[in-house]
């Protein structure tokens, strides 16, 4: 039995609203994460997604930020933010359990400029990120992280590697701070099925016709522990939907695992 797990920065739950319906129609995943739904709790479109067969987990903040998890069966446990007793003003973080499984969602800062505090404020994100993995869960057990997290790890990973070296989104201090992560250990889903492929999952609406030719960053990741990276059998990036009408400047990203390879999945 295969269960698929799905990441969407959907730039605005509303206005994409009829976007995503169509996308769940076509590829039926288990559970999405969403990003940048820029919206509150009471706005989120709970009742068309219910419709459409998911239950919903949503942190929002009125236009800005914002995520939520969409799911085939009620999670089992509900976070919203860090709860780590720090400030946590901004709706970038929520975890939900399904199937016994932790699934982490996060829209990490975009980080402006190396030189505005808004940078600061992302290597800080991503630190805050590993001690909550320290301090809660141990990568022996099956765990994914997903989201935007607004890095392009390596080279290939860019348009113009020359161009864009130095720049937010492919700067050495993210490389760093996302590899001090993914060392806890975590695995990149889509470069274990697809280690030499060039594929992007964001492209600038600023940038004319980035979209058409392929001026694009891969910032949205699926990211696995050992046991759940060993069960994934496929992680694809569907570009379809930036190529529709009134797209989002980002497209999905989604992963499938075998179950009856992860003892602790069972079939609800």
């Amino acid at each position: 039995m295969v269960w698929s797990v799905a990441t969407f920065n959907v730039n605005g739950i509303r206005s994409r609203l009829a976007s995503l319906l169509r996308w769940l129609e076509e590829r039926n995943p288990d559970v999405v994460c969403l990003q940048e739904i820029k919206c509150r709790d009471e706005d989120f479109p709970a009742d068309a997604l219910r419709e459409a067969g998911y239950t919903a987990a949503v942190r929002g903040q009125k236009s800005f930020n914002g995520v939520a998890v969409l799911s085939r069966t009620e999670p089992e446990e509900v976070l919203k933010g860090f709860a780590d007793g720090m400030p946590d003003d901004e709706a970038r973080f929520i975890a939900v359990k399904t199937r016994g499984v932790w699934i982490v969602n996060t829209y990490v800062p975009q980080g402006r400029d190396p030189g505005n505090p808004a940078f600061r404020y992302k290597l800080d994100f991503f630190d805050r990120l590993k001690r909550w993995f320290d301090e809660r869960h141990t990568a022996t057990q099956p765990l994914i992280w997903t989201g935007d997290l607004n890095v392009a790890p390596e080279e290939i990973d860019v348009f113009d590697p020359k161009r864009m070296a130095g720049k937010v989104g492919f700067h050495p201090a993210e490389h760093q701070a996302l590899q001090d992560v993914l060392s806890w250990g975590f695995f990149d889903l889509f470069r274990k099925h697809h280690p030499q492929t060039r594929q992007f999952t964001f492209w600038d609406y600023r940038l004319p016709q980035s979209f058409a030719r392929n001026l694009g960053w891969r910032l949205d990741h699926i990211l696995a522990t050992e046991p759940a990276a060993g069960a994934c059998v496929e992680c694809e990036v569907d570009s379809a939907p930036r190529g529709r009408e009134n797209p989002s400047d980002h497209t999905p990203v989604w992963a499938a695992f075998d179950i009856g390879k992860i003892g602790i999945l069972s079939a609800p």
